[in-house]
């Protein structure tokens, strides 16, 4: 029985290799064991900066009026 299961994981130095941990969770909902093999995709997060991506645009203006009270 093959199930799919969604986990953002981070990547982790181990030695001279790198690894991942897998939740507590998740591995009881497979009913994984130590010894087991387990096939993963992997598909990078990349952080991407906002810094500059409204450069050029007009600045911001009130669409209302402030009032006094």
């Amino acid at each position: 029985m093959i199930f799919v299961v969604t986990e953002t994981v981070e990547i982790k130095k181990l030695g001279n290799s790198f690894g991942v941990l897998i939740s507590s969770k998740t591995v009881k909902r497979l009913d994984l064991h130590a010894g087991e093999k387990a096939q993963l995709e992997i598909f990078p997060q990349k952080r991407i900066s906002g810094f500059g991506i409204a450069k050029g645009t007009n600045s911001f203006k009130r669409e209302i009026e402030e009032r006094e009270f």
